[in-house]
């Protein structure tokens, strides 16, 4: 007889596992089952997935992205009619910064000012581009479409032909986008610089200095003090556009009071817990987002 659970865990990043721990914790709790998966038990559990031995609701997919050999299962798990937090195809379309940056001007969302360059492979020479960077200003950032995990790959002060060029070559299959530097407003001591979370519907916003990486959670009175709703109206909007359950998005108010989304889609949010690490995310904020999970899998709603 196939045993079902409610929820799989795969994640291939050990610092995880605080945030996979909460889950099972709110899980149970909840009376829902859980299997946690990692890469030295993705095999066995793929294996006896094919063989329905077993079978889940609901997977939550940290892994895949970065790891090639947790594929198979999404791929059986899917066949099988399991939800897959979030769907491959969504989570590749999200990433692609170039292709959100588009949707989001189509939608009228604020971006910075953005020259979208191919890969190097595809045309190493910037001739014949009509490449103009007056309109970005200087110094400018430099960034790879897809692979910015953790800032992977990100300039964030460039000032030449040269620096481009160097930067396309560290991803050559990619696209990259240059991008006008946005610079936060900075009021009562605080650079106005927000990292936004969207889990199963519930929004959060935290303060997030863009210079220190450290996070202060947003709370109701600064909200309301600093006109800040709209960064969940936009959190909403973006939520549209990527069909994400969960994401994390940056949105800056910059020195001529406009609200700019800067980093459009993290679609792989970094859970490490501020009390275990100086630049990790509140924790009550991180126990919310797993609350959300449990809440929409019992068919639920906290807010």
């Amino acid at each position: 007889m196939m045993k079902f659970y409610h929820l799989g865990l795969a994640a291939d990043w050990e610092y995880d596992s605080d945030f996979l721990q909460m889950i099972e914790e709110k899980a149970r709790a909840s009376g829902l089952e859980t299997l946690a998966i990692w890469p030295e038990s993705v095999e066995d559990i793929s294996s006896r997935l094919r063989e329905q031995q077993i079978g889940f609701h609901y997977i939550l997919d940290r892994a895949s992205l970065s790891s090639p050999e947790f594929n198979d299962l999404i791929w059986l798990a899917q066949k099988q009619g399991t939800i897959i937090f979030d769907p491959p195809e969504k989570v590749h379309r999200a990433a692609d910064k170039a292709t959100m940056h588009l949707e989001f001007i189509s939608q009228g969302i604020l971006t910075p000012y953005t020259i979208i360059l191919p890969p190097f492979e595809q045309n190493a020479s910037l001739e014949g581009l009509g490449l103009d960077l007056s309109a970005v200003g200087h110094p400018f950032v430099i960034k790879p479409a897809s692979f910015t995990g953790g800032g992977m790959g990100v300039i964030k002060d460039g000032s030449s032909l040269e620096d481009i060029q160097r930067a396309r070559q560290e991803f050559p299959l990619d696209k990259y986008l240059i991008q006008e530097k946005i610079e936060p407003k900075i009021l009562d001591g605080r650079r106005f610089w927000f990292r936004v979370f969207f889990s199963w519907g519930l929004i959060q916003a935290a303060w997030w200095n863009d210079e220190t990486h450290i996070y202060k959670e947003l709370t109701r009175e600064e909200i309301t003090n600093y006109n800040l709703q709209v960064l969940f109206n936009l959190a909403e909007k973006i939520q549209r556009i990527c069909e994400l359950n969960f994401f994390s998005t940056e949105i800056v108010l910059d020195k001529k009071n406009r609200l700019i989304v800067v980093d459009y889609v993290n679609e792989i949010c970094d859970m490490r817990l501020q009390s275990r690490h100086d630049d990790g995310v509140p924790d009550r904020l991180v126990e919310r987002i797993a609350e959300s999970l449990i809440a929409f899998i019992r068919g639920e709603k906290l807010w």
